[in-house]
Order: structure tokens, then sequence, then C-alpha cells
């Protein structure tokens, strides 16, 4: 099976990798820099998994694998404020798309007038934590837990919860 991550981004590929290799062995893994075809910082829940499956499809076309696999995070505001929200989806060619969410935690106020203002989330948490690519690392979940929870953490939920239902949508057509 080959299995393909929509992003060139080390968090993401390295949840698919971690996730796939362990229920199917002799997976073969690549990845395509695809475009997510929304905002480059979605802000709403439909936005992130629109990015999601626009992803997996495009990595999926674009390298010829089986599957295709693609995360994206985003923000979501609501009465109690701003949100990380996580989304992944999983694309076989079939006819419609496999999606999953992850966790969701509260971010600042500040961080949220922030990407209110048109910033992407990555490059407002390089200026706060005062570092440089904390979105190829522990992502803001990572930040705002304190380490206790990363960002491949959540990737690694999501990509879990897509491997999981992909098997048991194959395990009923099996019978």
């Amino acid at each position: 099976m080959i299995v393909s991550v929509g992003s060139a981004n080390p968090v993401k590929i390295n949840a698919v990798r971690q996730v796939f290799s362990e229920i199917s062995e002799g997976t073969e893994f690549k990845h395509a820099e695809v475009s997510s075809g929304v905002s480059s910082q979605p802000f709403s829940d439909e936005e992130t998994i629109r990015g999601a499956v626009n992803r997996a499809d495009a990595s999926r076309t674009e390298t010829g694998a089986d599957i295709g696999i693609g995360l994206e995070g985003g923000v979501t505001e609501t009465s109690s404020g701003f949100f990380l929200c996580s989304w992944g989806a999983l694309s076989d060619g079939g006819l419609q798309p496999i999606i999953a969410g992850g966790a969701r935690i509260q971010l600042p106020l500040e961080i949220g007038a922030e990407l209110v203002k048109g910033r992407e989330l990555g490059d407002v948490m390089d200026e706060f934590a005062s570092r440089k690519g904390i979105s190829k690392k522990e992502g803001a979940v990572g930040v705002f837990t304190y380490g206790a929870v990363s960002r491949t953490e959540m990737f690694v939920h999501i990509a879990r919860l897509l491997a999981g239902r992909y098997m048991y949508e194959k395990s009923r057509q099996s019978l």
C-alpha cells in the first residue's frame, strides 16, 4: 500500500508514518506539497475540513498513491473565544472521503486578536514564543499545554481515526 501525505510539514508526515507503519507492514510513504485550496489560515471547521479533503485528494492524485491523507490545522471562533481545530481526511478515490477531527484548546485572547487581523497562527506563535518554526515542531497546542500535548500527537490521533475508519469500511466491503 502506498500512502501519501498532502504536505511537506514533518509533523504531518511523521504522524501518518507512525500510524500506518503500525497497522500495515511494508507501507510505502510519499508526500506532496499540495495546495489546500483554502486560505493560508483556515478560520472555521468547515474551511479546515475543506482544506484537509483538498490536500488528501491532491496528494493521492499527484503521487499515484493508494491513499491520500490531508491534515489541516485551523482556528474557529466561538462565544467562548478562539479555539485551535485540527481536521484530517483520507481519500482512496472512492465516492466520499473519510473525515476526522481532533481535540480543541482555547487560545489566549491576544493570539485570537492577531488572527482576526489576517495573520497566520504559525507566524503569530513564532513571535509570541520568540522561536522559529513552531508549526513544524510542538505547535501552538504544545506551547499552550506546556508540552503536555504536541502537534504531532494531535495529528497522530486524527490519523488513527482515519485509518481505523478506513479499515472498518474495507471490512464491510468484504462481507
